[in-house]
């Protein structure tokens, strides 16, 4: 269990007593070499020169930065079910504000996260060396301490895109930051004003951030703040789960599996058999806990600059098609997903192309590679 006093890290700017995020000037040294630190941690992580030279990014004929308009769809919802992400209810205020989202480590030194508790919705995708990583989106919710935030990938802007939302990442390669100006996504990097510096943990795994402070940056950007589409379509008759489905193992790859486990009321994860935690900035904790899982199962490739210059990454195809799974109230169903582009939505369908219909709450969606196994029992 932890024990350590993180609010005591956390001292408030004047003039944003609801900010807890600017480490004293005494850390400031500390951050500078922790940033270089992360970045070349990053990069050092990455596949093999010979991966490298058989490179493909996903739909991208051209990283050179455009301005990209998204169209929206008028949906009409069922009786009960908001206007939010997740299809849960949110404070009169929050229904028509942007999404924040936030880029989570997930290496064993960055555990137990923070922040993962209070999310509206949550993707997990693939990175370098069989790892994974988070992204953590706040709709209706906010969290002032949130980490340890890493790096963005390839695979990142298609999900991104849609929503309209602010992406906090501690950074990326250039090649990936021009992907992400040509999908149109609202980036904010490591900067200083988002994020802060923790001093228990060594880097690249100590660099946090508030949504708050995001709401804010995005703001003096002028960047539009207006409502996300649903990740899914929601309803008070979900589509019939046809399998029981109490214990989800997914094998992402080499490292432990992931485990999901139903309590009667939610999923629980665990890392094989060790419950995978989240702590506060009041060193409270429990475990990682989700309504639903959402696996959308689509083609792995690695991604590297058209240069050639610095390192190739892994991503998973996020257009087209391919088989889903849903995983709900202790079961499960097979479906479909599909979208043309990556502005689009990712659509969950059923054999006869019909929206399949998940119940509201916290969704932790999988965007993982066909080729690996997900079991159930």
């Amino acid at each position: 269990m932890w024990s350590v006093g993180f609010a005591g890290f956390l001292p408030t700017l004047p003039g944003a007593m609801n900010h807890p995020f600017r480490i004293p000037v005494l850390l400031a040294a500390m951050a500078l070499l922790a940033s270089a630190c992360s970045s070349g941690a990053d990069a050092a992580t990455t596949t093999t020169a010979a991966a490298a030279s058989s490179t493909t990014s996903e739909a991208a004929t051209s990283t050179t930065a455009t301005t990209t308009t998204t169209s929206t769809t008028t949906t009409t919802l069922a009786p009960g079910i908001e206007p939010t992400i997740n299809g849960l209810p949110a404070e009169e205020d929050a229904y028509e504000r942007r999404v924040i989202s936030v880029k989570i480590d997930n290496h064993p030194s960055a555990r137990p996260q923070s922040g993962l508790q209070e999310a509206d919705a949550a993707y997990e995708v693939l990175v370098e060396g069989g790892l994974t990583r988070f992204i953590a989106m706040f709709h209706q919710s906010d969290s002032e301490f949130v980490g340890p935030n890493r790096s963005g990938r390839p695979t990142d802007s298609g999900l991104m895109a849609p929503l309209n939302g602010a992406f906090q990442i501690s950074g990326a390669q250039s090649w990936v930051k021009d992907i992400f100006r040509r999908d149109g996504v609202h980036v904010v990097y490591d900067n200083g004003i988002t994020t802060f510096r923790m001093p228990h943990r060594k880097a690249p795994h100590n660099l946090y951030t508030s949504t708050p402070a995001i709401r804010d940056y995005a703001d003096n950007q002028d960047w539009l703040d207006e409502a996300p589409r649903a990740l899914f379509v929601y309803g008070n008759e979900p589509t019939p789960t046809t399998e029981t489905a109490e214990i989800i193992t997914f094998d992402w790859s080499n490292h432990p599996k992931v485990v999901w486990e139903w309590d009667g009321e939610q999923y629980l994860r665990f890392n094989k058999t060790t419950p995978h935690e989240w702590v506060d900035a009041d060193s409270q904790s429990g475990q990682v806990a989700f309504d639903m899982l959402v696996v959308i199962k689509g083609k792995r490739y690695t991604a590297s600059s058209p240069t050639g210059a610095g390192s190739a990454v892994p991503g998973i195809k996020t257009t087209g098609s391919g088989d889903a799974l849903v995983f709900y109230s202790g079961g499960v169903f097979e479906a479909t997903w599909q979208r043309d582009t990556v502005q689009d939505m990712i659509r969950v369908v059923d054999d006869a192309g019909n929206d399949v219909i998940l119940p509201p709450g916290r969704v932790w969606v999988n965007i993982f590679p066909e080729s690996r196994a997900v079991t159930w029992e």
